[in-house]
């Protein structure tokens, strides 16, 4: 992975760290922020999948994950990646975990985005998603 692109994805996640920082400790409470953590999620949740596979060495030169991939069904979701790294799918490590948290980011996201006002459950349902997912990565 180049290096404007790791910068990018870093810059990418410390936004929605901030988001989440900030969605928590909003006296109004997070679901002010619910929209904002809708898109901030989901790109973080795309930034970490682009690290990852950056990390690995994998991911073909000039490529992007793209959030919509996460709407098909794994299998189809799988295919497309596929073209973007340079590996199989199948052999990257805990890569079902990792689109699991992915595709449980993206499942609401569009309803979180621009629909009506959801639980603070539901919300903070969906950071612990995004922190699992970013332990994950990280730890690797």
């Amino acid at each position: 992975m180049c290096l404007k692109m790791r910068e990018r994805n870093k810059k990418i996640i410390e936004e929605t760290m901030d988001e989440i920082d900030s969605s928590l400790r909003d006296s109004r409470g997070i679901t002010t922020h619910q929209s904002r953590l809708a898109f901030s999620l989901s790109a973080g949740a795309v930034a970490l999948l682009e690290i990852y596979l950056g990390k690995r060495n994998i991911l073909k030169s000039g490529a992007k994950i793209n959030h919509l991939w996460f709407k098909k069904k794994k299998e189809n979701t799988k295919k497309i990646l596929s073209n973007q790294i340079t590996s199989s799918v199948e052999e990257v490590p805990k890569i079902d975990d990792i689109l699991g948290y992915i595709f449980n980011i993206e499942k609401e996201r569009n309803e979180f985005a621009y629909g009506k006002r959801v639980s603070e459950k539901q919300l903070k349902e969906k950071i612990n998603t995004f922190l699992k997912l970013k332990e994950l990565i990280e730890n690797d």
